[in-house]
């Protein structure tokens, strides 16, 4: 894992074309902008391993 500093209104270049800017933060909470090309998907963590699980076919037996 890469850990880096970033103040308000600084950006990190993820493989030429992903820009994720620092835009505010207030207290223990930071507001994050994300630019990406359309076929990348971003989202957060939650909503990722929520999908995740929707993808995965249910089997009797697996004892879900």
């Amino acid at each position: 894992m890469l850990v880096i500093t970033r103040k308000v209104g600084e950006t990190i270049v993820i493989d030429g074309n992903i820009r994720v800017t620092v835009l505010s933060h207030k207290g223990s909470k930071i507001r994050l902008g994300i630019e990406a090309p359309d076929y990348v998907s971003v989202d957060r963590e939650e909503i990722h391993d929520r999908k995740v699980l929707e993808q995965v076919p249910y089997s009797p037996g697996d004892g879900l």
